[in-house]
């Protein structure tokens, strides 16, 4: 099975540290990384795809950052 998740934050370090810790964990980048400002809050946020095989079948109540 191939897993996807799209790992989201502010626009700060712990963005960058929350993707290097997926890659840590066999996830691949997928795509190129997105920036866009939030109204809402005031704050740039950041957004990146990352996708992992997995064996097994796919179950909606999978915990994807356990993967």
């Amino acid at each position: 099975m191939r897993a996807y998740r799209l790992l989201t934050a502010e626009d700060t370090a712990a963005f960058c540290h929350k993707v290097t810790e997926a890659l840590s964990k066999g996830w691949e980048l997928h795509g190129s990384p997105a920036y866009a400002h939030d109204p809402a809050t005031g704050t740039m946020r950041c957004a990146q795809a990352v996708i992992k095989d997995v064996e097994g079948e796919y179950d909606p109540e999978i915990r994807l950052g356990s993967l």
